[in-house]
């Protein structure tokens, strides 16, 4: 009786806490215009609210970036806000991240019908999703030079911007934990966002981003240590020749990703050829061919791959261009359509082609923000040869942190998830059988990844038990 008791006194106040919240804040009249109904190709209930639009973070030149925000499934007002991004640079974040990867409205092969993803993150967090920087997906700029110079340093400008004047329209976010996530060429995006709302905090003398933490998978990290470690995963695993393996470590060793030299980018033509028809993001699995008819496809979508039986869909890129490109699908996600592009498309080549400033190393911000207490952790598909679990070891070992919990493997579903150590002030995280985006390949265990990282606590450890 006295539990009982207890619990309906816990209902209670949460009752009336949220019931304070709400009232205190009100939704704006922007918030009410993004709020997104039901999808085209949705024939599903879904028990939380969703939000696209645009927010403007420079009127002069009329740069918008646009945004995709998805609470959470369960109790919103009590879970943290995920900022997700994606790489390239150049990549829509709602391209990868929602529609294959972290979000819940993931695409079926027609590239017309919805279905709802069982392993997205909104489980556990509210995301908001970020096509950035302008150029990339639904974002734009009024002014036609924009798209020609984006680079590092505005990207992490106009991203600090953003969420800012994103707060000013969810004012019920505001003093929210905040946590940043990414993958690929995010591993920029992200601690250079983190490193500018640190400061921006610190200049204004107040808590305006309740940053927690941030986390990256396989993410460009350093170029010195990037390059070995794709040439080493790629030699170990058989995929290129030894001439080729010297090769690479001689030309492309200290040369920048985003431009690398002519000598440097031949070699790496070289390195794909040996690696024959295979996807590079993912090894192990088969490539999307684009002659594939759609029920080899759906053939395709059933297969299951490795001992986890986790089903893989090697066109799911193809399924968002399709279904990002209807125009009742833009008109439901509020895409302006004087804004609108010729035609939508999963990455720009315009905008990566013409990225003016990438620095070679981002180690530099990881010294100076791990000593503030974030919670950062750093995650690695292993089966991934863009930028494979050795690139992240050897960036990762660069920083010379003391081990906290030495290397062991970490486990779901009583089997081996992956590997993982904890270091002073950063957690390491590999994912068996996972590629460069882990939560498409392997989604259950990314789930169970981000559940720990947001609940702060260590990977499941089976402990063995000596019989001696």
């Amino acid at each position: 009786m006295a539990q009982t008791w207890w619990c309906f006194v816990h209902y209670l106040v949460w009752v009336i806490s949220t019931a304070l919240v709400l009232t205190a804040t009100p939704p704006s009249s922007h918030q009410i215009h993004d709020k997104v109904g039901t999808l085209p190709g949705q024939n599903f209930n879904i028990n939380f609210s969703h939000y696209s639009g645009y927010v403007t973070v420079n009127e002069e030149a009329g740069r918008a970036l646009f945004y995709w925000f998805i609470e959470a499934d369960q109790y919103p007002q009590t879970k943290p806000l995920l900022l997700w991004f994606n790489g390239g640079p150049g990549c829509s974040s709602i391209a990868y991240g929602e529609a294959e990867e972290i979000g819940p409205f993931h695409i079926q092969p027609d590239g017309k019908t919805l279905y709802l993803n069982p392993y997205s993150w909104n489980q556990v967090a509210n995301i908001l999703f970020v096509d950035s920087p302008v150029g990339v997906g639904f974002s734009y700029s009024n002014t036609s030079s924009d798209i020609l110079n984006n680079g590092d340093k505005r990207t992490a400008e106009d991203s600090l911007i953003f969420l800012l004047r994103w707060f000013e329209r969810f004012p019920q976010y505001k003093g929210r934990d905040v946590f940043i996530a990414g993958e690929s060429y995010a591993g920029h995006y992200v601690p250079q966002l983190s490193q500018a709302i640190v400061k921006y905090n610190f200049e204004n003398k107040e808590n305006a981003i309740n940053l927690k933490g941030y986390l990256v998978g396989n993410a460009l990290t350093d170029d010195s240590h990037d390059h070995l470690g794709i040439a080493q995963f790629m030699w170990s695993s058989g995929l290129i020749s030894d001439q080729t393996y010297n090769l690479l470590n001689l030309l492309c060793g200290n040369q920048s990703f985003v431009h690398p030299s002519e000598a440097c980018d031949k070699i790496q033509e070289v390195a794909d050829r040996e690696l024959g028809n295979i996807d590079p993001y993912s090894i192990f699995t088969p490539p999307c061919p684009a002659n594939l008819s759609q029920s080899t496809q759906l053939l395709r979508r059933k297969r299951r791959i490795g001992k986890l039986n986790e089903a893989y869909d090697p066109c799911t890129e193809g399924h968002s261009t399709t279904y990002f490109n209807l125009p009742e699908v833009q008109k439901a996600l509020h895409v302006d359509p004087a804004h609108k592009p010729a035609k939508w498309d999963t990455c720009s080549d315009e905008v990566n082609t013409n990225w003016k400033d990438s620095p070679r190393t981002v180690l530099d911000i990881y010294r100076e923000l791990i000593p503030l207490g974030l919670r950062i952790w750093v995650f690695s598909g292993d089966t991934d040869a863009v930028i494979p679990v050795a690139s992240t070891r050897y960036s990762i070992d660069a920083l010379r942190l003391p081990t906290v919990r030495s290397w062991r493997p970490w486990y779901h579903d009583g089997q081996v998830g992956g590997w993982t150590q904890e270091y002073a002030g950063l957690t390491f995280v590999a994912v068996r059988g996972a590629g460069h985006e882990v939560p498409l390949h392997r989604p259950k265990l990314a789930l169970a990844l981000i559940k720990a990282y947001l609940a702060g606590t260590s990977l499941p450890a089976i402990e063995l038990v000596s019989v001696y």
